[in-house]
């Protein structure tokens, strides 16, 4: 799909690890369940060890003595306090294989997959690599944005969170790094997470962009999942889903007439049948310019929208809905724009830098440092709160 400017195919695969990488081997249907638990209360950290470093997880027990303190950013160094005290009862550490395993949907990766720390290019990264024997690729989970003397932090890729293994209904200590399927919601351990919130989403407690997901809920461009009371923040968006929530987000403008597109008499892309639940809103986002198809001609609906794909649509977005208004389609910064570290060189340099200034439409990743990603896929949370602020700054405009 091209946008404001020339698509390149860019996704996944192009950094140095992949997010996700399918194994070719056969794996059987974990025996083990999973449960959610308040993101947090978990830390995942880099400790130096002889030359090199160790991986630790920390959970903290709620109500008990704090196991760690945060210092900086990019990296953040985290101060041992566990190591101050005896933590039993206030903290549980888990440091080697039998502690923590990555979990991708409803697979458990631990006898494929271990988990390793790397050095490239000035960062510390967390990754799976494939047992002996097992065909795959390298599947980056975190990394600690920098290099510091002392125990540093991992920031999780989006997508990935923290889980709690269950067997048999138990719930075990060992901690999963999940990407996917949401599991049993966690208990209410008096003020942690699981606790419903007005939206009724029992996943978003300790989302960064809580407060602007109700809100987009409560506009209607975007909804959750009634079956279980779930917004799974975290899951990324497809081009579809991009191309609906823009079009449900114009309509919500006050004073302007966006018709319901009718379903559309042929395909608007060879990909895209007539009879597609989308296929009336892609055809009305190609006619008014939002968004293209790929040089072959397809649009492929069902693929994932990465961070800069995501702000280029929101920009052609804000200058339709300013023209339905009577507005000029100039998008004027409201605020300094963000200076981001990792877009140098991209064709989407100038375009994220423009919207960033534009009520902060284009963000860090996660609202922290200095980094965008703008080839990580753009994750549901994080595409509701852009399209919400993009909506309230083209709302603002005045004649």
């Amino acid at each position: 799909m091209k946008f404001a400017l020339p698509l390149r195919l860019v996704g996944l695969a192009t950094v140095a690890v992949t997010s996700l990488a399918p194994l070719n081997a056969a794996r059987a249907a974990s025996i083990f369940d999973t449960q959610e638990v308040t993101q947090s209360s978990f830390i995942a950290v880099a400790s130096p060890f002889n030359r090199g470093y160790t991986l630790i997880v920390m959970e903290q027990l709620p109500g008990k003595r704090t196991c760690w303190a945060e210092g900086g950013t990019n990296p953040v160094v985290i101060d041992n306090l566990w190591d101050t005290f005896d933590f039993s009862g206030h903290c549980k550490r888990n440091r080697d294989s039998n502690g923590y395993s990555i979990r991708i949907g409803d697979e458990d990766y631990g006898l494929q997959y271990l988990l390793n720390i790397v050095e490239r290019n000035g960062d510390l990264l967390l990754v799976g690599t494939p047992r002996v024997g097992v065909q795959g690729s390298e599947i980056l989970i975190g990394r600690t944005q920098g290099i510091s003397p002392g125990t540093l932090k991992f920031v999780l890729e989006p997508g990935w969170r923290f889980t709690k293994r269950v067997y048999q209904g138990k719930v075990l200590g060992h901690v999963y790094f999940t990407q996917g399927n949401v599991g049993t919601p966690p208990p209410d351990n008096g003020g942690g997470g699981g606790t419903p919130t007005p939206s009724g989403f029992r996943d978003i407690g300790n989302d960064i962009y809580k407060t602007q997901i109700e809100e987009a809920v409560k506009l209607g461009f975007i909804a959750g999942f009634p079956e279980n009371n779930t917004f799974r923040p975290l899951n990324p968006l497809t081009r579809e889903q991009l191309v609906s929530m823009a079009f449900e987000a114009l309509r919500r403008i006050p004073g302007v007439n966006v018709p319901a597109p009718t379903a559309p008499a042929a395909s608007p892309f060879p990909d895209v049948p007539a009879s597609r639940w989308s296929a009336a809103k892609i055809k009305w986002a190609r006619d008014n310019d939002i968004v293209k198809g790929y040089l072959d001609g397809t649009f492929k609906p069902t693929q994932n929208v990465t961070r800069a794909e995501l702000i280029a649509v929101m920009k052609k977005a804000a200058q339709y809905g300013k023209t339905l208004r009577g507005l000029s389609p100039n998008l004027a910064a409201k605020q300094n724009p963000v200076t981001f570290s990792d877009m140098s060189g991209h064709w989407a340099d100038n375009l994220v830098s423009e919207m960033s200034a534009y009520c902060g439409v284009s963000s860090p990743l996660n609202e922290r440092g200095t980094r965008f990603n703008p080839n990580t896929a753009s994750q549901r949370n994080y595409a509701a709160t852009a399209t919400l602020r993009m909506l309230n700054c083209v709302k603002s405009e005045q004649q």
